[in-house]
């Protein structure tokens, strides 16, 4: 008979441009953590209580709170109370907002005024398809698309012209 057993868990997560994390989340808000609390019985979460401040995309609700892995092997992030965050994240099939290491989330303090204008940029134009480029030659015949490898900054737009193609734009960072 064979035994089947649990293997060590890592996360993992795909190498995005932020362009693409903002695209692609369902929610981008600002929030303060106000409290924490481990969830074993809700599949292994940490549900964190949140006063939201301001809503850059998503529905026209207050999030009263996030959910995340309890650990970071599973995708969990770990908040820190009574820090404020620029979230941007997915809902489950309950609506619930949820967060993993993989999003785009970081403390408040370090979002300049220049990198929400990106931010907003960023959601202008996600129509444009941004694809990773690990190797030295890849495959650049998608017009409406551009390639992101590691040596790019991350100031970067993929913006749509006029012809409909996309290409990097580089945006001018504002000061705070």
């Amino acid at each position: 008979m064979w035994k089947l057993q649990e293997g060590a868990q890592a996360c993992t997560c795909l190498h995005l441009h932020p362009q693409t994390l903002i695209c692609q989340s369902y929610v981008i808000i600002k929030a303060k953590v106000v409290a924490e609390k481990y969830e074993g019985e809700y599949n292994n979460t940490i549900k964190y209580d949140i006063d939201q401040t301001m809503t850059f995309k998503g529905p026209e609700r207050i999030f009263h709170t996030v959910y995340t892995q309890s650990s970071s092997a599973r995708c969990g992030r770990t908040l820190t109370i009574g820090t404020e965050y620029f979230i941007a994240g997915l809902l489950n099939s309950e609506g619930l907002l949820r967060i993993s290491l993989c999003d785009y989330v970081g403390p408040w303090e370090v979002v300049r005024a220049g990198q929400l204008s990106l931010v907003q940029r960023y959601m202008r134009n996600c129509d444009c398809d941004i694809s990773y480029c690990a190797a030295f030659s890849c495959d650049m015949s998608n017009p409406t698309g551009c390639l992101f490898a590691d040596w790019l900054p991350f100031d970067l737009i993929c913006t749509k012209r006029r012809d409909g193609s996309c290409a990097w734009y580089k945006a001018p960072v504002l000061a705070k």
